[in-house]
């Protein structure tokens, strides 16, 4: 199945792969690049299934943090400048849209 990741809209640019395929079961990674993130900002990452409204996944400063549902972990380069989230063994229903955007 598919997963697709577009930039979010806001101040800040992100950028991210178009789309990433897994099959169940099969971990997946995430990529987004943050060049100009702010000193304040912390890097968030939503999901949007379809037909649905994009829904808060997690969010981080600069730590690695772990996610119940779906089950994953967020990490964030040295430099903040990219992060990446990685999806253990997902689902189908997990297929979706995923945005990494940045908030102050």
């Amino acid at each position: 199945f598919s997963l697709s990741s577009t930039a979010a809209a806001g101040r800040a640019q992100v950028q991210q792969e178009a789309s990433a395929e897994t099959t169940e079961d099969t971990d997946i990674t995430l990529g987004c690049e943050h060049p100009n993130i702010g000193l304040l900002d912390f890097i968030v990452w939503y999901r949007q299934l379809p037909g649905q409204a994009p829904f808060y996944l997690i969010q981080t400063f600069k730590e690695t943090k772990e996610m119940l549902s779906p089950a994953g972990r967020l990490s964030v380069a040295a430099n903040r400048l990219s992060s990446t989230l990685r999806l253990y063994r997902p689902r189908l229903g997990d297929a979706g849209l995923y945005y990494c955007g940045l908030e102050h």
